[in-house]
This record gives structure tokens, C-alpha cells and sequence, in this order.
């Protein structure tokens, strides 16, 4: 039987609005047989999801997205078949979720400078136990009005660079890179077609980086052609996914990009 995976799925143990179990029923829902789990610097989601595997048939890749910044802009790293249980890594991330907490207070405090007044709360109550983020607090200035588009809250105000944005990651893409190697996961390069040019993608190498994320949703035809070339031309691994997020990002996007299965046995063969 031909088998398709979805390698890029969040929850709402970061700005997903589909919980772990919602996120695989739909998963069997749409006839997918894999997909992976990659919360923003979090891997509370993965427990909930691996207990139902069964149930849905769907397998779970343990995943993470770690978020890194450089240069003023963020860096996303995802880690596939990450040790989700390892003590050391969670404290890591919990590091992580509390600088997040605490960029959040910023920005609310940023946006009242343009008018906009917000109260952190309701951007932690709109995140729930996961980690906070801009997806967030994005959905709470539409939701009062201030924006009429997700999008249009990130194109003004919270994206990079925009007034509103605040650089607070405490990790370097080197550092990233290194804690998912620590964590016994394979790093990969997130969606470089909407963040960064190939300079930084042979600079990520020297550090331990194994693969790119060639099919995303905002890769043009032509961007998903050149990073395949880069791929193959120095022995990366290839990955894909919807990126999705349930309704956070307008519509449900799981199942839009599909990789075969083969690309999944690469990724379980590199980790030998």
C-alpha cells in the first residue's frame, strides 16, 4: 500500500487550534498514514497523539520546531524523532516557553505605542498550556477589531522588523541545531523559502544541520525545484508539510502538502 505523510503539524501546545487527539482524527480523516508532530518549542503534544496512534492508524513522528533568531529575524529549526521524554531537553524548552511568556508583555507594550491596547492575559488565555507566539497574539487584535486578517497583524505590526516586533530568543540557529542534536533528533531547515537565502543554509551545515523543508505551502513551484537541486546536490535530506495549525491560519491546511513515505525511511535511516 502506498503510504503519505504530513511532516509538519502543530497543536494547541503552540498555535495550533486542533488539540493532539483532533489533530489525529483528522489526520485518518484524510487518509494520511504519518505525520509529525512539531510544536513550536514544545513537546507536550506528542504524548496524547502517540496514545491514539493506534486507534487511528496514523503513525507519529516525534517532532519539535525550535525557534532561534539571527540577524533580528527568526530562524526555525524542526528536530524530527526528537527524545520527547528527555528531562533535559524539557527543562530546555521550558526556558524557552518562559522567554516567549515574557516577549509577549513587550509586544502588548510595544502595540499600545500605535494605539493598540491589549491585555497580555487574554493572549495567554487565547495560547492555553502550550507556548505563546505571535500566531497568538495576532488572533486576539483581530478578535478586538484591530486587524481584520491574521496576516494583516503581521504585515504591520508583529512580523519581523514591523514596529511592533521583538527579538527575545535566547537561542542562536547554531544553538538550536546543537539541542536537537543533544536531544538525539535530526535537524532540519523549516521553510527557507520565506525566511532565508542559501548562505545561511550552508552555513547551518557546519553545524550539524541535516535536511531542509523543500514542500511548504509558500513555496512557489520554483522554490520547491531549487531547494530539491540543493538537496540532492549536497546529500540532504528532503521533508514537507502543511504547516498546519487547525483554523489559525484561516483554513485547515493538513493533508495540502503530502510527502511519500520514502522520504520518512530516509529520515529513520539517517538516525542509525
Amino acid at each position: 500500500m502506498l503510504q503519505n505523510a504530513d511532516l509538519h503539524v502543530h497543536t494547541t501546545l503552540s498555535d495550533g487550534t486542533f488539540s493532539p487527539r483532533e489533530v489525529m482524527a483528522y489526520a485518518s480523516q484524510i487518509g494520511l498514514d504519518c505525520i509529525a508532530i512539531c510544536d513550536h518549542d514544545v513537546v507536550a503534544g506528542i504524548k496524547s497523539a502517540v496514545e491514539v496512534s493506534e486507534k487511528y492508524r496514523v503513525e507519529v513522528i516525534p517532532g519539535i520546531e525550535m525557534t532561534a533568531e539571527t540577524h533580528g529575524r527568526e530562524v526555525h529549526i524542526l528536530g524530527f524523532f526528537v527524545d520527547w521524554q528527555d528531562q533535559a531537553f524539557i527543562e530546555r524548552l521550558q526556558q524557552l516557553c518562559q522567554q516567549r511568556k515574557e516577549r509577549i508583555y513587550e509586544m502588548v507594550d510595544k502595540l499600545k505605542g500605535v494605539g493598540i491596547r491589549l491585555y497580555p492575559i487574554d493572549v495567554f488565555r487565547a495560547s492555553g498550556a502550550g507556548s505563546v507566539g505571535r500566531l497568538h497574539l495576532a488572533t486576539v487584535m483581530q478578535q478586538k477589531g484591530y486587524v481584520r486578517t491574521i496576516r494583516e497583524a503581521f504585515t504591520k505590526y508583529i512580523g519581523d522588523g514591523k514596529p511592533c516586533y521583538v527579538a527575545k530568543f535566547g537561542l542562536t540557529p547554531e544553538e538550536a541545531i546543537k539541542e536537537i542534536i543533544r536531544a538525539k533528533g535530526i535537524p532540519v531547515l523549516a521553510h527557507p523559502g520565506i525566511m532565508l537565502n542559501d548562505d545561511a543554509i550552508f552555513e547551518y551545515l557546519e553545524y550539524g544541520l541535516r535536511g531542509i523543508e523543500v514542500y511548504h505551502p509558500e513555496h512557489a513551484r520554483a522554490k520547491v525545484r531549487h531547494y530539491e537541486t540543493l538537496a540532492e546536490k549536497h546529500n540532504l535530506l528532503i521533508t514537507g508539510g502543511s504547516d498546519c495549525h487547525g483554523f489559525g491560519k484561516g483554513r485547515i491546511l493538513m493533508g495540502s502538502i503530502i510527502v511519500s513515505y520514502g522520504l520518512v525511511e530516509k529520515l529513520k535511516n539517517a538516525r542509525r
